[in-house]
């Protein structure tokens, strides 16, 4: 019974919404030619949000002829609006709104203090928004550690960095980013790169704020002191001592006059001089902190976390390597152990479920699919609604993935003593791949996997649950 008063009652708040009997409150919201005049009532904003129930117990709203008045420029009618329904009726409707739009409505709902906002938009964002926070990453990380109630999503925009620093490093914008958010990275111990990467990336972040070209040779005394200062708050926070030798001689050395003296005299010590250890407190390896060991030659740990999110039906962002719920188990691997289908079937027959992946011939492309079943050698199709299949058109850039869920499930996945790892029409018949719909209409939706193909290299995980 009281689910339907709880009804009506948020019927009645929404008809007092829509027809504004008895306003006292006009908002003047967006500008320009975009600019609306919205009516509310104050004592309705007044419990609802803290902005508001400061502005009136304070009494620093304008008021006229009996009103309150209030210009938000900053916020466009259209958002103001879905704010204003949610405070009235306690209904948002997030899915129709781009990415954009979603994050100005998020710092809009800060500003007007609306605390149980802010986290739901933030965690809509990061369930299904994950494309449009690594489209602009120097941009949407600026945005939200100016807000500091946006906790949740700046963890996740770190995590996400730190797991794929290509999405921030290898953009136009990087050389944009803040120093303070650029020295924040840097700190990390989990920033997924090859320390020599990150050295040359800061050089480039720092040569462009001081306008300077990357020739050592041709800089004047004042390009020197220049670079020096720009670099100073840096420099301790580079793991020089995990840099290779050959890359510390042609990469970091030729830019001895910008570094501290005794760093090189001491990096040169301990390249040269046999078993020489550093003779300073350093910062931990960031390798030892991507933390998630995985036996592949195909793959590498990031994949990870989007094969266990995928298992799950999760968004991808939904898991990072810290919280992986998985271990992948290397069962199979073609290269190593033989591309006979025997041996992959006594490798990989009734161990549970498993994920496999392929190396397509001469390209970038990764492939494979989720068994969630077992693997044997009789004759016969197998169903579930739970398997996949997948492609990564550049294996090495995540961004890039695309995963079909089955769609004919008395098809999902086929086992015989002649076929390796085969599903729908996804095939491996005696090492003969290819992908038809046309036998079985379509079975698994089409991801761009070539219809015909040689596989270079293919592995299978068992799928372990924690």
């Amino acid at each position: 019974m009281s689910s339907k008063f709880l009804a009506e009652l948020s019927n009645d708040y929404e008809k007092l919404f829509e027809t504004e009997i008895g306003y006292d409150v006009i908002i003047h919201a967006g500008e320009g030619q975009n600019r609306k005049e919205i009516h509310a009532h104050s004592n309705i904003l007044c419990i609802r949000s803290q902005y508001f129930s400061s502005a009136f117990s304070n009494e620093w709203a304008e008021k006229r002829d009996g009103k309150f008045i209030f210009k938000k420029p900053n916020i466009s009618p259209q958002l103001f609006n879905i704010i204003l329904r949610f405070i009235y009726c306690g209904i948002i409707e997030l899915k129709n709104l781009q990415g954009p739009d979603v994050l100005e409505l998020l710092i809009a709902v800060d500003e007007l203090n609306i605390n149980s906002l802010v986290s739901h938009i933030q965690e809509f964002l990061i369930e299904h928004k994950t494309e449009f926070l690594k489209q602009n990453p120097t941009g949407i990380l600026e945005t939200v550690y100016q807000h500091e109630t946006f906790t949740d999503l700046w963890n996740f925009c770190l995590e996400k960095i730190c797991e794929e620093p290509k999405i921030l490093f290898s953009s136009d914008k990087f050389i944009n980013l803040k120093a303070p958010l650029l020295e924040l990275l840097l700190k990390r111990d989990d920033l997924n790169m090859d320390e020599i990467e990150i050295w040359e990336n800061l050089l480039k972040w720092c040569f462009a704020q001081q306008n300077i070209k990357n020739d050592p040779t041709k800089w004047s005394k004042e390009d020197i002191i220049r670079v020096e200062r720009e670099l100073y708050r840096f420099v301790p926070l580079i793991r020089f001592y995990d840099i290779e030798p050959t890359d510390f001689f042609y990469k970091v050395y030729c830019y001895k006059g910008i570094l501290p003296q005794d760093l090189i005299h001491n990096l040169l010590e301990f390249h040269i001089v046999p078993n020489m250890k550093s003779k300073t407190n350093l910062p931990p390896s960031r390798k030892p902190n991507l933390k998630y060991h995985l036996d592949s030659t195909v793959i590498e740990p990031k994949h990870i976390h989007i094969f266990a999110s995928w298992i799950d039906r999760k968004d991808s962002s939904h898991y990072n390597m810290k919280n992986i719920p998985y271990d992948f188990k290397l069962l199979y691997r073609s290269n190593r152990d033989g591309t006979d289908i025997e041996t992959f079937h006594k490798n990989c027959d009734y161990k549970g479920a498993t994920i496999w992946v392929a190396k397509i011939k001469n390209s970038t492309q990764v492939i494979g699919g989720y068994n969630p079943l077992d693997w044997d050698e009789v004759s016969h199709w197998k169903t579930t609604s739970n398997s996949f299949i997948f492609n990564f058109t550049d294996g090495n850039n995540i961004s890039t993935a695309k995963v079909g869920y089955v769609v004919r499930q008395d098809v999902a996945v086929y086992c015989d003593n002649f076929h390796g790892p085969t599903m729908g029409n996804l095939y491996s018949y005696k090492n003969n791949w290819s992908i038809k719909n046309r036998h079985f209409g379509i079975a698994y939706p089409n991801i761009g996997i070539p219809e015909d193909f040689i596989v270079e290299d293919y592995e299978v995980f068992q799928i372990i649950k924690k």
